[in-house]
């Protein structure tokens, strides 16, 4: 049996249009929650511990949204990537590899990659809105950026202020 396409309400190539901005947050969430691995892994030093367990919580929660975005693509009708080299490939996030950085670096790291996720995410959502009229989606991306916002927030809670960070 062929899998029936759904009817929403929202025309196909706008479905195809949201499905393809949703394989990008799809690749985002998925390198990031990789990093938050990497640097789980390799902690040391000060807050060790409770940085340890804030980066599994927070690759806990991407690996959440990451079912969900896939399942918001199946529910379009469309096919989620699934493959590293796919999300390496279609992801704004830039990886180190052979690098692990002080937990100040981590944290600085961790935050760029979760506000890049949240401006990408906000124009997303202008274009569900406006271009491919898919309110839903856009709701959905609004839930994933306020999750977003209140991990980087958490992490900006361990930066060490220097006076050369403070003038900034």
């Amino acid at each position: 049996m062929k899998n029936m396409k759904p009817d929403l309400g929202i025309a196909q190539k706008n479905l195809d249009g949201v499905n393809a901005l949703l394989n990008k947050v799809l690749a985002d969430g998925n390198v990031l929650y990789i990093k938050l691995r990497k640097f789980h892994w390799n902690l040391s030093g000060d807050n060790f511990l409770e940085l340890h367990e804030l980066f599994e919580a927070q690759y806990n929660a991407v690996a959440e949204a990451v079912d969900l975005t896939a399942e918001r693509i199946s529910t379009l009708g469309g096919v989620a990537i699934g493959t590293t080299t796919e999300f390496a490939k279609m992801s704004q996030l830039k990886e180190t590899p052979g690098k692990v950085p002080d937990n100040q670096s981590m944290l600085r790291e961790l935050v760029g990659d979760h506000e890049m996720i949240i401006k990408s995410q906000r124009d997303f959502i202008d274009q569900c809105e406006d271009k491919f009229k898919d309110v839903g989606s856009a709701d959905f991306l609004t839930g994933l950026i306020q999750e977003h916002e209140k991990m980087a927030w958490k992490l900006r809670k361990y930066f060490k202020e220097t006076p050369e960070t403070a003038k900034k």
